[in-house]
């Protein structure tokens, strides 16, 4: 259960700054469905906004990475973090954008690996070897 409102359509074009971010998020995606975490954040305008915005300039414009490549990104610090609502969403994304079950699967082996690599080195207070420093 969300512990704020989910805004609807309606209310948002109640507010000049929701309806404005909602018709992007529209008009950016090509789809007329906004996604739950925008109708939460809806509840504070100016946050939705910057959210937004922050969300669109890395993830909605050409980069050195390709979309689909953002999307497993976008996943596998989600899975580290445990949010659960950008797992199914950044799942969906990515494969939307070409991702195979394979990839999917081998993504998760590796996150699983990292997580299990990186609670060892924290444990052992392991050095980082010199030559991976960056000057």
């Amino acid at each position: 259960m969300a512990t704020t409102h989910l805004m609807t359509d309606v209310e948002a074009d109640a507010d000049p700054i929701v309806k404005a971010v909602f018709a992007d998020i529209r008009e950016t995606r090509g789809s007329d469905f906004i996604n739950n975490i925008w109708r939460a954040l809806a509840a504070d305008p100016p946050g939705l906004k910057r959210t937004w915005e922050n969300v669109k300039s890395l993830m909605a414009v050409p980069g050195a990475l390709d979309p689909k490549t953002r999307e497993m990104i976008y996943i596998a610090v989600s899975v580290a973090n445990g949010c659960s609502y950008c797992v199914h969403s950044h799942t969906a994304a990515a494969k939307a954008k070409g991702m195979s079950d394979a990839e999917h699967g081998e993504l998760m082996q590796i996150v699983a690996l990292a997580a299990s690599t990186n609670h060892l080195v924290t444990a052992l207070q392991v050095p980082v070897d010199p030559e991976f420093e960056v000057n």
